[in-house]
């Protein structure tokens, strides 16, 4: 195995969660890499092809919905043939054994939902979701994505003809203050956060684990190369999150 914590700081984590009952877990990109979703920002990621100055702010998107929707065709397709990891399994495990009280995600791929968490805030919106920009009617699942991996770009509205807008969050869009809201409650709640596969670099979100800390949680980092906030960690756990987590979880 490459990168995995000493044994002694996986025991003491997973004593941790054994002894918690108000979980919630923090996961980014990181999480989702074993599922073929790369990280949008590493090597060989979407930004590497498409700058996201141009295809991914609002801007650009109100001015030109189908380069877009050109891009999101390459994100459709990796989206939807992606399932849920043992990472994403294990803290399904959490809450079907009463010890979770939910996910914030800044993924946009629906895979907590797929591996059967039922309380997901999504601080980026979910890509499997849209809705018209014109009338606002709402599409939800494949159907968009599936007609836009077939080349229909951009995707339109069946009852006006309006051009449809995934509700995954673009550059200069604000975050969805609901979520944003239920996020900062779930945090001041919990008595254990595990942050998993982000470096902590974008605010506000990245601050979340020091609402819990100030709270009186104890947090546990999961990530391939540490993050932009360790010292906000009681235990950091460097490596894989499908490596990590069923050890932690499990029993």
């Amino acid at each position: 195995m490459r990168n995995m914590p000493d044994s002694d700081a996986l025991e003491r984590a997973k004593k941790l969660v054994q002894k918690s009952n108000k979980i919630t877990a923090m996961t980014g990109a990181g999480i989702s890499v074993d599922s073929g979703i790369p990280d949008f920002r590493s090597e060989g990621g979407l930004w590497e092809r498409y700058d996201p100055h141009e295809y991914a702010t609002i801007e650009s998107f109100m001015q030109n919905p189908t380069k877009f929707w050109t891009m999101g065709r390459e994100l459709a397709e990796t989206i939807l043939n992606a399932e849920p990891n043992s990472a994403h399994r294990g803290l399904s495990k959490l809450e079907a054994d009463g010890k979770m009280i939910g996910i914030i995600t800044l993924n946009i791929d629906n895979l907590h939902q797929a591996a059967g968490n039922s309380r997901v805030v999504e601080l980026h919106g979910n890509y499997l979701r849209a809705h018209c920009i014109e009338c606002n009617e709402e599409y939800i699942g494949e159907t968009v994505h599936q007609s836009v991996a077939n080349g229909e770009i951009p995707p339109r509205c069946e009852k006006c003809n309006g051009v449809l807008k995934s509700e995954a969050i673009l550059f200069g869009e604000p975050l969805p203050e609901n979520a944003m809201a239920e996020a900062t409650v779930m945090c001041r709640d919990t008595d254990l956060m595990l942050v998993i596969g982000t470096s902590l670099t974008i605010y506000p979100a990245a601050y979340l684990p020091q609402i819990a800390k100030n709270s009186g949680a104890k947090i546990i980092l999961v990530n391939l190369e540490g993050t932009n906030r360790d010292s906000v960690a009681d235990i950091v756990l460097k490596g894989r999150a499908t490596e990590i987590i069923p050890k932690i979880v499990e029993g």
